[in-house]
């Protein structure tokens, strides 16, 4: 079976399903991410990290399907007594977007659950992230994306109780220049956000992981909300979590109770790797181990 240094993998997401005592890895998949014609996505499932089962399509476009390109950064959450997962897509003349797509299974097959796109359709976006609020509302966090703005935002929209479209209009949660340790795209002059992931602490500190381009290459940022709720306003730490050009992350915890950080390193294709790093969290902060 493949070792993670084996795996060609972006935007790593994990989700351990205890039922199983496995540890399900899903991921931008496709050797070609960058243009037509898309595949689908893959995933992998271990019990121990070293050793990965795989790869098993969890995802293959019906006939019909809306998007032959960008398939990207699947991430899969368990809400009520099903598997959700929220996904990347675009067409030729059509705005990238983040489409809900439902499973029973953590192993799928996940088939179509929203009516296209739940992100605003005349918006270019991509990596939507599920956050359910203390009220129980669940929100999709995005990137709208710098392709359009220049200055890649993060923003926020309230989403039905069945996932399957928005309730609002989204809420600007910060822009990419935000961040002090934040720079230029190389030859460029625009600023990227990329992979919101919401991380609530111990003490109630709410977290946002998300990824943009440092002094190093590609890195691992953290923003805070000053309120503890979803809509902030959210203030940039001032330095990266991991510098080492990667990121795209994700925040979860093993059966053993250790929190890790999982991310794609290095950014270039089609060198791309996940990496597991132990985190450990203190006063609501968060450092690599």
């Amino acid at each position: 079976m493949p070792r993670l240094t084996d795996i060609q993998i972006r935007d790593p997401f994990i989700v351990p399903v205890a039922e199983e005592r496995r540890y399900y890895l899903y991921g931008t998949t496709d050797l070609n991410c960058w243009g037509p014609p898309a595949t689908g996505f893959d995933a992998y499932c271990s019990s121990d990290f070293a050793e990965w089962e795989g790869p098993f399509p969890v995802f293959r476009p019906e006939p019909g399907f809306w998007s032959d390109r960008n398939y990207w950064a699947p991430e899969v959450h368990r809400y009520g007594n099903s598997y959700y997962m929220l996904a990347s897509f675009k067409a030729e003349g059509v705005c990238r977007g983040t489409q809900v797509l439902r499973s029973e299974s953590p192993r799928g097959p996940f088939r179509v659950h929203s009516n296209g796109p739940v992100t605003p359709r005349d918006w270019e976006c991509l990596d939507g992230t599920l956050f359910v609020a203390e009220d129980h509302i669940p929100w999709m966090v995005f990137c709208h994306e710098w392709v359009q703005v220049h200055d890649g935002q993060i923003c926020a929209i309230p989403l039905t109780p069945e996932l399957c479209a928005a309730t609002g209009d989204p809420v600007l949660l910060f822009h990419a220049s935000d961040a002090p340790w934040g720079r230029h795209m190389e030859n460029q002059a625009d600023y990227v956000t990329d992979g919101p992931f919401l991380h609530r602490c111990a003490d109630g500190t709410l977290l946002m992981l998300w990824s943009s381009f440092c002094d190093t290459g590609y890195a691992q940022g953290v923003a805070r909300s000053q309120t503890g709720k979803i809509t902030g306003p959210w203030e940039q730490l001032p330095e990266p979590l991991y510098k080492g050009d990667g990121g795209h992350g994700m925040i979860f915890r093993a059966f053993d109770g250790q929190l890790y950080l999982t991310l794609h390193s290095p950014n270039e294709t089609p060198h791309e790797r996940a990496h597991l790093l132990p985190l450990v969290e203190e006063g609501g902060a968060l450092r690599v181990r």
